[in-house]
């Protein structure tokens, strides 16, 4: 078995690249978890229709985060494409005891992974095409999806 190709990172620029990258190979499952969001370029043109592409395409989209407020003020793509896909896109927010995590990650079909081990840092790495490099940020995602409660609406009365 060969050994995935962990790479790491520590500029914005390559991080999102990195989730550039992610999202353009995702086919199921796109799974977003950050305390805010901010730099995962949910509200860029780039990463609007490459989500639609995948949306399209059958995925499903999941957005955990501690405050949905970046999102809401600074994302207006993101918002269009919640209600445009409600169906498939679900945004959360962490409860009190959970906001003390600090890390970001994006896990796409449980074959990729790009995570920021601190969210005020840039400093990360990325794996592709290696499903054991998930199985941590997994079962984090799992937990903290569980424990979290609805949270950006496709509207404001939620329907």
């Amino acid at each position: 078995m060969v050994e995935p190709a962990i790479q790491r990172f520590d500029t914005r620029a390559a991080f999102q690249a990195h989730l550039r990258a992610a999202f353009a190979q995702a086919r199921a499952t796109l799974d977003l978890f950050d305390p805010d969001g901010a730099l995962f370029l949910l509200g860029t043109a780039d990463a609007d229709a490459e989500l639609r592409r995948f949306l399209r395409g059958g995925g499903q989209l999941r957005v955990a985060v501690h405050s949905s407020g970046w999102l809401e003020r600074e994302a207006p793509r993101f918002v269009r494409l919640l209600h445009d896909f409600s169906h498939a896109v679900a945004c959360r927010t962490t409860p009190r005891h959970l906001r003390e995590l600090s890390d970001s990650f994006c896990i796409a079909d449980d074959l990729h992974v790009v995570r920021r081990f601190h969210s005020a840092h840039l400093r990360g790495e990325a794996a592709f095409d290696a499903p054991q490099e998930t199985e941590v940020p997994r079962a984090r995602f799992t937990a903290i999806w569980s424990e979290s409660l609805p949270g950006l609406q496709a509207s404001t009365t939620g329907l």
